[in-house]
C-alpha cells in the first residue's frame, strides 16, 4: 500500500517528531548544521528513528530539512551527498518493515523571493529540483513543511511534479492572526494546495496545540484535502529552554485534532519519542477518521486573499491597451508604473479582480507579461486575470504567478484546446471559454451552448474541476447584432442551468457605436445579473456599474445585512460625477493621489511617481524636512498597519524600497550641495553562526537603512568573534542577532556573552521565529524585536 492509498484507506497517520531537539541530546555541538550529522554520527540518527517507531509513527522524516545548495554551501558536502546518506539512514532505520513511509523532508530556502526578496522563482526551483532529483527514486514521498511562503511552496511543488512521480504533503507555518510570517492566509494555502494536486496539506511549528487549534478549525472549514498538524510542545520556557507541555499534556490535546477529523497527526519543536506515544496511546479509540468535507468552491487567490466565485464579482478591465493611445504609449516604454497606477485605481473603485492584457505588435508580449506580473502583486492583493491566447505568454506568466488565477481564455478550436488546457491543468489555474471555434461566433444560444459543452468535456477530461470552468458567451455589439444580445443572455442561462459552471462577459462591448454608452452598458449588466452572470468585466471606475452589481448583491442578500452597501454609500453625497481618469504614460499621479501626495505614492509602492514628487518637493522644501516630516511619519504609519495585519510583508518591502528611492534622492541632493546627510548612527545586524536563514534579517536591513540608518549586514552564519570585533572597530551602539532555528539559539547565547565579556558599549536588540521576549532577557539581550518594524522603533529608542 502506498501513501496514497493508505490516507485513502482512512487510517490515521502519525508523523515522527522533532528531529532538532534529539539531536541537541545526542549533543549537536552549537553552531553545526544537523545535515552534517549525515557524515559524523549516522548511528545518532539510526536511533532517533527507530525511537520514533517504537513510539508508533507511522513515518520517518529524513534528516533533509536544509539540504540545498544555499544551505549547504558551508559543509562541503553536496547536496545528493547529503540526501544519499540521509535515505541510505532512513532504509537502515525502516529495516524490514513495511508498514512504514519514508518522507524526503525539504524545508524552507532561507531566502525572500521576488519581490520582497532577491531569490527568483526560477532559481528557488533549481534549489529545490536538485534536491527532489537526489531522493525521488528512493523516498515514498515528499514532505514540503515549514513554509511560510506560498511562491516558495509553488516552486517546490512545479519541482517535484516535472522531476518526480511521488505525491507532496505541505504543511505551513501560521502566526496567532492566522497569517504566516508573509501574509499567506488559510484559505488562500486551501485553495493553492488543492489546485497544484498535493496529497495532504496542513500546519507545523509556530506554537503548540491549543494556539494551533483554531487555525486547524478554520482550514478544516475551507479545504477538502487529508488534513495534518504537527505542533510544537507548547512554548518554550526562557528559564530552563524546556517547552511547556508535557508527553502527557501534548497527546491529551492532540485528541482534540482527531476529533476535527484531522488524518495526520505528529509533532515538531520539543516533541521527543515521549511525546509522540503519549500521542498515539490517546488516539487508540480514533484509529479511523471522519470529516464533513466543505462544499467545492470555485475560487482564485494571491497569497493573502481568496476570491471565492460565489457571488456576482467585478474583474477590472482597464489594464488592457484596446482603444488607449496612452497605454499604449506606456507598453512601448516599458513604463510599468503606468499598470500599477491602473491597478490600484481599479481595486479602489471596487474590483475584485484585475484583467490583464498587455498584447501590442511591437513590445515582447512574453517578457511585458511577466514583469507585469511580478510588479503587480507586489503592490495588490487582487487576484488576476492573464489575458492573452498566446502559449508561449501564459506559459511563462503561469509559472511566475503567486496564487491561482484566472486564464483568460481558451476556445473552442481544436487547437486552442489542445494547446492552452494542459496549461491551465499543470499550473491549477481557471479558466474562460469563449463560445466561439474554427466558424466564428455562432448567431444562435443553442450553438454556442454546444461549443461551451465542448470546451467544459474537454477541461474535465484531462482533470479540470467544474468549478474552474468560466464560460464566455460573448457579448456582440447592439448596434450591429442587435438580436444577439437576447441569445447571449439565453446562453448565460443555458450554460448555468445545464452545464454547472461559472460564467463572464465583457459587458461594455455592448454599447460600441451608440450614444449614451453608460445607460446600455449598466441596463444590460442587470439583465445579465439576472440571468446568472457571475464575473462581470468592467470599468469600475464608472460608479453606476460597480453600483449595479452592489445592489445586485444587495437584493439577493449576497451581502448579508447590507454591510458592504451601506460601507460603500453611507457618506456618498446626493449627486455624483463621474469622472473616467487615465494616467498619462509619462506617468501623471492616480486617481488615488490626484495632488501627487508623497505619502500615499510610498504607500503605492509607486517608485518613479514618488521620486518625481520628491524631485518636486525639493524645490520647496528642505530635505530634512522632507525626511523628517513626511517620509519618516509615513514609514511610521506603514509600520503599524504591518503590526495591525492591515498590510503584509509584500506591501511593507516595497513601501519600504519606494521610500529608498526618495531617500537616496535626497541624500544625492545634500551631498551635492554639501549638507549634512541623513544618517542617523550605525547599527550591525547579522544571523548568529550555524543559523543561515538571513529573510528576517535582510528585512530589518531594508526598513532601518530607510531610517537613514548605516547598516553593517554582516550575513549569515556568523561566528561570535566577528560580530564582537566590528562592533568594536565601528563603534556601533546598537547591534542586531537573528536565529531562526532552536539549534542555533546556544549561538546568539554565546554571541551575546562575548559581547558583554569584552565590555562593548551597545545595546543587543535579537528576533526570530524562535525567541520570546522572556527567553530574550533571559540570554542577555537588551531588547526583543517581534518583527521588522520593530526594530526601527528600538533603534529610534537607542540612537535617536
Amino acid at each position: 500500500m502506498d501513501i496514497k492509498q493508505y490516507l485513502q484507506s482512512g487510517k490515521r497517520l502519525i508523523f515522527d517528531g522533532a528531529m532538532g531537539t534529539m539531536l541537541q541530546r545526542k549533543g549537536l555541538p552549537a553552531g553545526m548544521i544537523p545535515e552534517e550529522v549525515n557524515f559524523l554520527h549516522p548511528e545518532w540518527l539510526i536511533d532517533i528513528h527507530r525511537e520514533y517507531l517504537a513510539a508508533g509513527a507511522h513515518v520517518i522524516t529524513t534528516n533533509t530539512f536544509g539540504a540545498n545548495s544555499h544551505k549547504l554551501a558551508t559543509t562541503g558536502h553536496t547536496v545528493a551527498e547529503t540526501v544519499k546518506a540521509a535515505l541510505d539512514i532512513a532504509i537502515n532505520a525502516r529495516s524490514e518493515r513495511d508498514d512504514v513511509f519514508i518522507a524526503q523532508d525539504l524545508g524552507p530556502i532561507g531566502q525572500l523571493m521576488l519581490p520582497s526578496g532577491t531569490l527568483t522563482f526560477e532559481e528557488a526551483y533549481e534549489l529545490y529540483k536538485e534536491q527532489v532529483i537526489a531522493g525521488e527514486e528512493r523516498a515514498d514521498f515528499f514532505l514540503l513543511e515549514t513554509t511560510s511562503d506560498l511562491y516558495e511552496l509553488k516552486a517546490a511543488v512545479l519541482a517535484v511534479k516535472e522531476n518526480s512521480k511521488l505525491p507532496i504533503i505541505c504543511t505551513m507555518t501560521f502566526e496567532k492572526n492566522m497569517r504566516t510570517f508573509n501574509g499567506t492566509s488559510i484559505e488562500s494555502l486551501a485553495v493553492m494546495a488543492e489546485a497544484l494536486g498535493l496529497l495532504a496539506v496542513g500546519v507545523n511549528c509556530s506554537y503548540g496545540p491549543s494556539e494551533l487549534l483554531p487555525i486547524m478549525e478554520r482550514l478544516c472549514a475551507c479545504s477538502r484535502l487529508p488534513l495534518m498538524i504537527q505542533p510544537n510542545a507548547g512554548l518554550p520556557d526562557p528559564k530552563t529552554g524546556a517547552y511547556s507541555l508535557t508527553p502527557e499534556e501534548y497527546g491529551e490535546n492532540m485528541v482534540k485534532f482527531a476529533h476535527l477529523g484531522i488524518q495526520i497527526l505528529g509533532g515538531c519543536c520539543g516533541t521527543n519519542p515521549d511525546y509522540i506515544h503519549n500521542m498515539v496511546v490517546r488516539l487508540e479509540d480514533e484509529l479511523t477518521v471522519t470529516r464533513e468535507l466543505p462544499a467545492r468552491r470555485a475560487a482564485v487567490c494571491t497569497p493573502a486573499e481568496v476570491v471565492y466565485i460565489n457571488q456576482p464579482r467585478i474583474i477590472g478591465e482597464r489594464i488592457n491597451p484596446t482603444g488607449k493611445k496612452r497605454f499604449k504609449e506606456a507598453l512601448l516604454a516599458h513604463d510599468i508604473d503606468y499598470i500599477l497606477h491602473q491597478a490600484i485605481e481599479q481595486t479602489r473603485a471596487g474590483a475584485e479582480i484585475l484583467d490583464v492584457n498587455v498584447g501590442l505588435p511591437d513590445i515582447n508580449e512574453t517578457e511585458m507579461m511577466h514583469d507585469a506580473i511580478i510588479a503587480l502583486q507586489s503592490i495588490t492583493n487582487a487576484p488576476l486575470q492573464i489575458d492573452s491566447t498566446n502559449v508561449e505568454v501564459l506559459k511563462k506568466a503561469l509559472r511566475v504567478y503567486n496564487g491561482k488565477p484566472i486564464v483568460n481564455s481558451v476556445n473552442g478550436e481544436e487547437a486552442s484546446l489542445a494547446n492552452i488546457l494542459p496549461l491551465v491543468k499543470k499550473y491549477g489555474a481557471a479558466v474562460v471559454g469563449l463560445t466561439l471555434d474554427e466558424k466564428g461566433i455562432p448567431a444562435k444560444a443553442e450553438e454556442r451552448f454546444a461549443i461551451a459543452e465542448r470546451i467544459v468535456n474537454k477541461a474535465t477530461a484531462i482533470g479540470i474541476p467544474k468549478e474552474d470552468i468560466i464560460i464566455d458567451c460573448l457579448t456582440l455589439t447592439a448596434s450591429a447584432e442587435q438580436k444577439g444580445v437576447v441569445e447571449t443572455l439565453k446562453a448565460i442561462e443555458m450554460v448555468k442551468s445545464r452545464l454547472g459552471v461559472k460564467t463572464v462577459l465583457g459587458v461594455s462591448n455592448i454599447s460600441f457605436g451608440l450614444p449614451n454608452r453608460g445607460l446600455v452598458n449598466h441596463t444590460f449588466l442587470a439583465m445579465a445579473l439576472e440571468r446568472g452572470l457571475d464575473l462581470a468585466i468592467i470599468n469600475p471606475n464608472v460608479a453606476e456599474m460597480t453600483g449595479v452589481i452592489r445592489a445586485f448583491r444587495l437584493l439577493h442578500a449576497y451581502d448579508e445585512n447590507s454591510v458592504e452597501f451601506i460601507k460603500a454609500y453611507a457618506n456618498m453625497p446626493k449627486t455624483q460625477t463621474i469622472i473616467v481618469s487615465e494616467a498619462p504614460a509619462g506617468g501623471a499621479a492616480p486617481a488615488s493621489a490626484p495632488d501627487g501626495d508623497l505619502p500615499q505614492l510610498v504607500r503605492d509602492g509607486l517608485k518613479k511617481e514618488a521620486e518625481r514628487k520628491t524631485a518636486e518637493l525639493l524645490e520647496t522644501t528642505d530635505p530634512m524636512n522632507i525626511i523628517n516630516d513626511i517620509l519618516i511619519p509615513t514609514l511610521d504609519v506603514i509600520g503599524k498597519d504591518f503590526e495591525t495585519g492591515t498590510i503584509f510583508l509584500p506591501q511593507l518591502i516595497i513601501s519600504a524600497e519606494t521610500a529608498g528611492v526618495c531617500f537616496d534622492l535626497l541624500k544625492a541632493h545634500m551631498k551635492k550641495n554639501s549638507q549634512n546627510t541623513a544618517e542617523k548612527g550605525k547599527i550591525i545586524v547579522a544571523t548568529v553562526k550555524g543559523d543561515i536563514h538571513d529573510i528576517g534579517k535582510n528585512i530589518v536591513k531594508v526598513l532601518l537603512e530607510n531610517y537613514g540608518y548605516t547598516v553593517i549586514d554582516l550575513g549569515r552564519d556568523v561566528p561570535a568573534e566577528k560580530i564582537v570585533a566590528t562592533a568594536i572597530e565601528q563603534k556601533v551602539p546598537l547591534v542586531g542577532l537573528s536565529a531562526l532555528m532552536t539549534t542555533t539559539l546556544a549561538s546568539m547565547e554565546q554571541t551575546i556573552t562575548l559581547l558583554h565579556e569584552n565590555n562593548v558599549p551597545c545595546k543587543i536588540m535579537v528576533g526570530g521565529a524562535v525567541l520570546t521576549p522572556d527567553y530574550a532577557l533571559k540570554i542577555g539581550a537588551d531588547y526583543y524585536a517581534k518583527d521588522a518594524s520593530e526594530s526601527c522603533r528600538i533603534a529610534k529608542e537607542v540612537i535617536g
